[in-house]
């Protein structure tokens, strides 16, 4: 799995980081989505995925 996040998209919702805080952080200055781990275990999957679901601005895009 490959994860990959467009920042410029991303409107600091931090739904990313409630669904997959392992995965997704963000940035203290204005909250924009930080990519921790971008090929991350199998066993994450559905969080990722649910994170991207759940994103507004559909700034994840995640690749198996």
């Amino acid at each position: 799995m490959k994860v990959t996040v467009d920042q410029d998209r991303c409107v600091a919702s931090g739904q990313c980081v409630v669904a997959a805080m392992e995965v997704f952080d963000q940035r203290d200055e204005d909250g924009i989505v930080v990519l921790l781990d971008a090929e991350p275990p199998a066993e994450r999957a559905d969080d990722i995925r649910h994170a991207a679901a759940v994103c507004p601005a559909l700034a994840i895009e995640v690749q198996d």
